[in-house]
C-alpha cells in the first residue's frame, strides 16, 4: 500500500499532502487528551512494533504478498488521534530513511494508511464494542473485524485518488476490482495480527488498551426501574513501584519483540510484490512510476549499504529502524503529553484564580 512517486499526479498529491498535514494537526491536538502516563510510553513502542511488522510481508496469493498497515492496531491500543500520529511517524521514517513510499506521495500514504485505516477501523471497533457483550473476547473480536475492513477501505480510497489524479488511463472499475480483491486477502492477515496483539496485551495489562477502557466502567444495577452505579469494591492498594515496574516490563517485552521481528524474522519475509505493486504491474498503472528521490540512501530498500551479507544487512537495517522509531516516537509523544500537562496546569490555575 506504499504508493510510490508517479502513480498520482502532482495537483492531487499536493492536495493530499495538505489534507494529511491538516489531519496530523488535528491529531496532535486530539492526542493531548489520549496521552497519559500509560499511553505515552506505549505509543512510541506501538510505532516501533508497526514498523517491525510491516517488514514481514506474508504471502496472500500466488506471486503476491501483503503486510500490516497498522492503523487499526494503533488506534485500538493508544487511541485514534494518537494512532494517526503513530502510523504517520512510521511512514515518515520509511520514506526518509528506507526509500519506501514516494516523497511526493507521502501525503497520499498518510491519508490512506494513517487516516483512512484509523478512522474506519476505530469507528467500526467502537460500534461493535457497544453492541457486543462487555468482555475482553468482544474487544478482540471487534479488533479482528475492524482491522479486516480497514484494509479494503484504504484500497478503495486509493482507487478514488487514482480516479481523480491517476497518471495512466486504466479504467477505474478495473483498478477497484483488482485492489479490493487482493486487499481483502491482505485484510485477513491484518485482522489476525491485530487481534492476536490486542488479545495478548489484554491478557497481561488490559488497562493499557485504550479501546478497552470502557470495560472498567462501573457496574450498573437496576433499582426501582432505574440504572444506578453498583457499590464500588474496596480496592486493594498496590505499591506504586510495582505498577511502574509492570509498565516497564510490558514496554521491555514489546521492544524486544519488535527488535527480534525486524532484525531476525524480516529476512524470511515474502519477496513477492505487495498488493499494490502486483495490481500496478498487472493492470499497467505503474507506467509513470518514478524512482525514489532517496533511492541511493544508505538504508534504501531495508538494507545497509556496504554490508554484503544479506541477512546482516537486512537485520541491521531493521534494528536501526526499530531503535530510531522508538527514539523519535518517545520524544514526540512525551512532548505532546507535556503540553497537555502544561495546559491542564494553566486551566487549574485559572480556576483557582477565579
Amino acid at each position: 500500500m506504499h504508493v510510490p512517486d508517479g502513480f498520482i499526479n502532482a495537483p492531487v498529491s499536493v492536495a493530499a499532502g495538505v489534507a494529511a498535514a491538516g489531519a496530523v494537526a488535528v491529531a496532535l491536538r486530539g492526542a493531548r487528551k489520549e496521552l497519559d502516563e500509560k499511553t505515552a510510553p506505549l505509543a512510541g513502542l506501538v510505532a516501533a512494533f508497526v514498523f517491525a511488522v510491516q517488514m514481514l510481508n506474508f504471502p496472500v496469493a500466488a506471486g503476491t504478498s501483503g503486510h500490516l498497515l497498522g492503523g487499526a492496531l494503533a488506534a485500538i491500543l493508544v487511541g485514534p488521534y494518537t494512532g494517526i500520529l503513530v502510523v504517520s511517524m512510521v511512514l515518515l521514517m520509511q520514506a526518509l530513511l528506507f526509500a519506501d513510499g514516494g516523497l511526493t506521495a507521502l501525503g497520499v500514504n498518510i491519508l490512506l494508511m494513517g487516516v483512512v485505516t484509523v478512522v474506519v477501523a476505530y469507528a467500526l471497533f467502537r460500534t461493535l464494542v457497544k453492541v457486543l457483550p462487555r468482555r475482553r473476547s468482544s474487544v478482540t473480536a471487534a479488533s479482528f473485524v475492524a482491522a479486516l475492513v480497514s484494509v479494503p477501505a484504504a484500497a478503495a480510497a486509493f482507487t478514488l485518488l487514482y480516479a481523480i489524479g491517476g497518471t495512466t488511463n486504466v479504467p477505474v472499475g478495473t483498478v477497484l476490482a483488482a485492489m479490493l480483491g487482493v486487499h481483502v486477502l491482505i485484510g485477513i492477515g491484518e485482522a489476525l495480527i491485530t487481534a492476536v496483539t490486542v488479545g495478548a496485551v489484554l491478557a497481561v495489562r488490559p488497562d493499557l488498551v485504550y479501546g478497552a477502557r470502557d470495560l472498567a466502567a462501573p457496574l450498573k444495577l437496576r433499582v426501582g426501574g432505574e440504572l444506578v452505579d453498583a457499590p464500588a469494591r474496596e480496592p486493594k492498594p498496590a505499591p506504586a513501584p510495582v505498577h511502574r515496574h509492570s509498565t516497564r516490563r510490558v514496554w521491555g517485552i514489546g521492544a524486544a519483540a519488535a527488535l527480534v521481528l525486524a532484525a531476525f524474522f524480516s529476512f524470511y519475509a515474502s519477496a513477492s510484490p505487495d498488493g499494490l505493486e502486483r495490481v500496478a504491474a498487472d493492470k499497467g498503472i505503474d507506467r509513470e512510476v518514478r524512482d525514489h528521490g532517496l533511492a541511493d540512501s544508505p538504508l534504501a530498500d531495508y538494507g545497509v549499504a556496504g554490508i554484503d551479507d544479506p541477512r546482516l544487512s537486512v537485520g541491521l537495517a531493521g534494528a536501526i529502524g526499530v531503535a530510531g522509531t522508538i527514539a523519535v516516537g518517545t520524544g514526540v509523544f512525551t512532548v505532546v503529553r507535556r503540553r497537555r500537562e502544561t495546559s491542564d496546569h494553566r486551566e487549574q490555575s485559572d480556576r483557582e484564580t477565579v
